[in-house]
């Protein structure tokens, strides 16, 4: 039996087919823009401000699993708006609480419309792979200086495509990869050069990013996925295929490595960074310092001081999403943040090897998101666009999961 098994017979109303149509490739557009954000507003917050609101406007309906997502978001948005109050001058951050709202509303609003229809996933994934293409492109060309003005992709010598920091450009590129490897793995051999054209190009951006938060998390990622494919397939021939190709993926990329150490601005700049622990983290005041006195400061504030009040005191900004939270919403966003992902990774835990369509979409979606949580130890994802987006996935395909089964339950016949 299928989900779709499970659902009443609908007539077939062309109108109905071009609406749902024309709004999927909407979604699609929007995740697209979404590798576009090198100021703001973005692209991205204008297109989708809009489309949520017509969407909402026509009846989008949450389930009671997006409520719970729309929950955890909507108290979390509470805290923020708390910490407000412990500021002398609150400045910009009603603002930076109004972007927090609508990243957080995108997040449900993508849970909500894949419920609705899982066909939209690979939709999704499919923009999102050709827009981190053309950034990861267009920062590799700019790291070279491929033409006149094109460093403009590139900050402190290193690639950031068109995005405002190396550090946001690196890790978004991630999802697509893995989206990428598993079609490789799975797909048709026709599609292989394609597909591993783009992940080449892709994985170059990420090494040009030269940010060790992305290698990390590239790393992690990668390897999740093989060790999850590989112990879900049980065919020894389809177990084959994953190894061979996964000794080509590492040959690729030691042979990427040792290519881009001919160029000396990269062999200096990747053997700096290569440092588990630079300068800047250990020093007095550092990362790591200022993570130590900023935990031990929000002890005795419970309501937070406030969006971009900490580096008003240290040096610089948190680089720490746990502090984030404690600092900009408070224990109680602390708290609540902690449930949003480990509620989102136990749905992960719990539904991830299950035979259904959109496995290979959560599979993807849950193990960037597991490593974005851990690489947010050392960097700041508040305001990601494609970390909500992966919450919004993540979320949706529990849901379907959660309607699959309540309709399994509906169908079933009673016993005599």
């Amino acid at each position: 039996m299928t989900a779709i098994e499970t659902l009443p017979a609908q007539p077939f109303k062309p109108g109905r087919v071009i609406v749902r149509k024309t709004s999927a490739g909407l979604v699609a557009f929007g995740v697209f823009l979404s590798g576009f954000v090198i100021a703001e507003p973005a692209p991205f917050d204008l297109f989708m401000a809009l489309l949520i609101a017509l969407w909402f406007l026509f009846g989008l309906k949450l389930s009671r699993t997006t409520g719970i997502l729309l929950a955890f978001m909507l108290v979390y948005m509470v805290g923020g708006f708390l910490s407000i109050t412990q500021m002398e001058k609150i400045g910009d951050a009603p603002m930076y609480l109004a972007i927090t709202l609508f990243l957080a509303l995108a997040a449900v609003f993508f849970a909500a419309i894949i419920e609705d229809d899982w066909h939209r996933l690979p939709l999704m994934f499919n923009a999102w792979a050709a827009s981190a293409v053309i950034t990861a492109m267009l920062g590799i060309l700019g790291y070279f200086k491929a033409f006149p003005g094109a460093e403009i992709f590139t900050r402190y010598d290193r690639a950031m495509g068109v995005f405002q920091d190396p550090n946001v450009f690196g890790p978004f590129l991630i999802a697509p990869a893995l989206y990428l490897i598993h079609g490789i793995l799975t797909g048709q051999l026709r599609h292989l050069p394609i597909r591993a054209g783009a992940l080449g190009v892709i994985t170059i951006g990420v090494l040009l990013s030269f940010s060790r938060a992305a290698w990390a998390l590239y790393l992690f990622s990668a390897m999740m996925m093989v060790l999850i494919m590989f112990i879900k397939e049980r065919s020894g021939a389809f177990r084959l295929k994953i190894l061979v190709i996964t000794l080509a993926g590492i040959l690729f990329g030691v042979v990427t490595i040792i290519v881009a150490l001919q160029f000396d601005q990269v062999s200096e700049l990747l053997t700096s960074r290569t440092k588990l622990v630079q300068e800047y983290d250990g020093a007095r005041l550092g990362r790591f310092e200022r993570h130590k006195l900023g935990y031990l400061s929000a002890m005795s504030q419970p309501l937070g001081i406030g969006p971009m009040v900490f580096s008003t005191i240290y040096p610089e900004d948190e680089h720490n999403i746990w502090l984030k939270s404690l600092t900009t919403y408070g224990w109680l966003g602390f708290v609540t943040y902690i449930g949003l992902v480990w509620t989102s990774i136990w749905f992960g835990l719990r539904y991830l090897l299950r035979d259904r369509p959109w496995q290979p979409y959560l599979l993807i979606g849950w193990i960037t998101l597991c490593g974005h949580e851990l690489i947010g130890n050392v960097i700041d994802t508040d305001h990601w666009r494609h970390h909500f987006m992966l919450f919004g996935i993540v979320w949706g395909c529990a849901a379907l999961e959660h309607r699959y089964l309540k309709g399994r339950i509906k169908s079933a016949r009673p016993l005599p």
